[in-house]
């Protein structure tokens, strides 16, 4: 860990402190946002920022300092951790409260931001594909909780990743009520058919991913054909490409599916893949995301 702040006051990661009452701690009662930058650039912050946002809305939670003090402290967080990339999470608690789930006690709400590298998989993982398997854990539904807010309480994907983590597997992905595929547990999922791109609906428990939307715009501006779809396990184990996407994943390939290889050329994943660089490095072609110089 580099750096961060706490309600836009810059402290090292040692000093940093959260009180034990706090509900985001006690219950994850609270919100967060995973960003990235390049060459101390945040990609696609203001669609961040909306969605943090509309995440805080959806759970009543007033944030404790503004946009543009969120946007000035990532500023300033960025400068201290000496990084050029890297990642950002920043998340907004509910802040302290008396014992017991009532969130209309708390006081003092905090937005942390903090900065560090992530990498998501090894190197040589990326290369070669990861291999994933279909997690006996389910994804809350829409009704349950829905997956448009970013709460801080992930623990229905950490028993998936454990899950994997048991089987040997790089990653889990998580089927809905339903049995259609959602979701991975910190990304989203894009298989292609017969040289079409396909993904799950949102409706179907996927994160409204800011780097799904990215690639289904890459995707059209190459001339591959992309649209969300209805996804079962069979669409996994026959696919011709898989690939998980996120703002902490970025783009890995999918070598197999819970023990079915997939096949090893993967030509719109390649394009993606380099394009998505191409992106991320070149903030001239960038027009639809707010860019953060130093």
């Amino acid at each position: 860990m580099y750096a961060c702040s706490i309600n836009g006051l810059m402290c090292s990661a040692e000093d940093a402190t959260l009180s034990v009452a706090d509900h985001g701690l006690l219950y994850g009662d609270g919100v967060f946002e995973g960003l990235r930058f390049y060459q101390k650039q945040v990609f696609r912050l203001y669609q961040h920022l909306v969605r943090l946002q509309d995440s805080a809305k959806a759970i009543n939670l007033e944030l404790p300092i503004s946009t543009d003090e969120i946007v000035r402290s990532i500023k300033e967080v960025i400068e201290a951790s000496g990084l050029s990339d890297g990642y950002i999470r920043l998340l907004v608690t509910r802040g302290e409260g008396a014992m017991g789930l009532d969130p209309g006690n708390c006081v003092n709400p905090k937005a942390i931001i903090i900065v560090d590298e992530l990498a998501m998989v090894a190197p040589k993982a990326r290369l070669h594909g990861v291999n994933v398997i279909i997690a006996s854990i389910r994804r809350l539904s829409v009704d349950q909780l829905d997956p448009r807010i970013k709460s801080l309480n992930y623990l229905n994907q950490i028993l998936a990743k454990q899950e994997a983590n048991i089987a040997g597997a790089d990653e889990a992905i998580l089927l809905n009520q339903s049995g259609r595929i959602a979701e991975g547990t910190a990304d989203n999922v894009f298989v292609v058919r017969d040289n079409q791109l396909l993904t799950p609906p949102v409706s179907e428990g996927a994160l409204d991913g800011v780097t799904r939307s990215v690639v289904m715009d890459l995707a059209r501006g190459l001339g591959i054909h992309c649209s969300e779809a209805l996804l079962a396990s069979y669409d996994l184990f026959t696919a011709d490409e898989c690939f998980l996407t996120g703002t902490g994943a970025e783009l890995i390939p999918v070598a197999s599916i819970s023990g079915r290889e997939l096949p090893p050329e993967r030509p719109v994943y390649s394009r993606l893949a380099g394009a998505f660089r191409n992106l991320v490095y070149n903030p001239e072609i960038e027009s639809n995301s707010v860019l953060m110089t130093g």
